[in-house]
């Protein structure tokens, strides 16, 4: 097929390739050509082509670009998959179909090393589950998120990359100097953009493999300076790191009310508290306002700044935020 084409000498090439490309005037559905030491590379649209690059705009013949294979392509229908890193997460019952998922997955052209299937629900008081390996033979990635690396092992801590963009949120909103205590801090998806912002944030959690992550995190990052990393239950340093807290990370639906008392003592006299919730479709944000009302007492003015629906969780269920102002009293 014949398309318009600049033609440019072979040692010329990569560099006019990647000037086209920043001008938006690169064809990627046409394959580059090649004659002698002339190299015809594709273009959309002969006027986005920079004046000064000095080539001349000619027809030529160039194949059609082979898109990449997708799973759906080679399955005949589209699998519910999720990336994490490296890692494709398929979620089927049926083994025989996450098995046929699994081969599509590793013959496409998806980058992927391994993929996994789940295997049971979240479980236990370190809220990890089993995976089946339906194809590779390691389940630890490193996930990369808003310009973040995160190293973690699935089978060994819990982690969602569908919360990324709620995170991002949140962390948003942080500013140079706060002093930032993540009570439930994983492998440090919160703790550690915090601290890119600047923060000084204490970050706890009783999954003692995740907290060795989060430390490696840190440091992958370059913020081993500002993140104090602790294993254990955030109710014993209550005492330790009272009144400190600019802002309160709470990220551990269905049970972050049972903390609420600990997180008013660790925070300071003005204090934004992030409150994750699963609750009813019918109420999903009352529960949370008259928890934090009832351990926030007299001691503290309670604003709710943000109520946020975060994803469903499940039928009639929502995983929810709320944003809350707490101001001494």
């Amino acid at each position: 097929m014949s398309v318009p084409c600049v033609a440019v000498e072979r040692e010329r090439g990569e560099a006019v390739r990647e000037r086209l490309a920043d001008a938006d005037a690169l064809d990627g559905d046409h394959e580059i050509a090649v004659d002698g030491d002339t190299i015809y590379i594709p273009v959309v649209d002969p006027e986005a082509v920079p004046a000064d690059l000095g080539a001349a705009i000619v027809e030529c013949d160039a194949a059609e670009r082979d898109r990449p294979r997708t799973p759906g392509e080679i399955l005949g229908y589209e699998p519910s998959l999720e990336r994490l890193g490296d890692i494709v997460i398929v979620d089927e019952d049926d083994d025989e179909r996450a098995r046929e998922i699994a081969d599509a997955v590793m013959a496409s052209d998806v980058p992927c090393e391994t993929v996994l299937n789940r295997a049971s629900p979240i479980e236990g008081e370190l809220r990890v589950r089993r995976w089946d390996v339906l194809a590779g033979d390691g389940t630890e990635t490193v996930h990369r998120e808003y310009g973040h690396e995160f190293l973690l092992d699935v089978a060994d801590v819990y982690f969602s990359p569908r919360l990324a963009t709620e995170r991002h949120r949140v962390i948003e909103q942080v500013e140079p100097g706060e002093t930032v205590i993540d009570m439930f801090a994983g492998v440090g998806p919160y703790a550690v953009p915090m601290a890119t912002r600047g923060a000084d944030v204490v970050a706890c959690d009783l999954n003692e493999r995740a907290v060795a992550y989060l430390r490696q995190n840190a440091a992958r990052n370059g913020v081993s300076d500002r993140v104090t990393a602790i294993a254990g239950d955030v109710r014993e340093i209550a005492n330790e790191y009272a009144d400190a807290a600019d802002r309160l990370v709470m990220n551990l639906p269905h049970s972050a009310d049972a903390f609420l008392d600990t997180a008013i003592a660790l925070a300071g006299d003005e204090c934004v508290l992030h409150y994750y919730d699963i609750q009813h479709e019918d109420d999903p944000f009352g529960p949370g306002r008259r928890a934090i009302r009832a351990a926030a007492g007299d001691a503290y003015e309670v604003v709710v700044e943000t109520e946020r629906v975060v994803r469903s969780y499940a039928p009639h269920e929502y995983n929810v935020c709320l944003d809350v102002r707490l101001t001494r009293a």
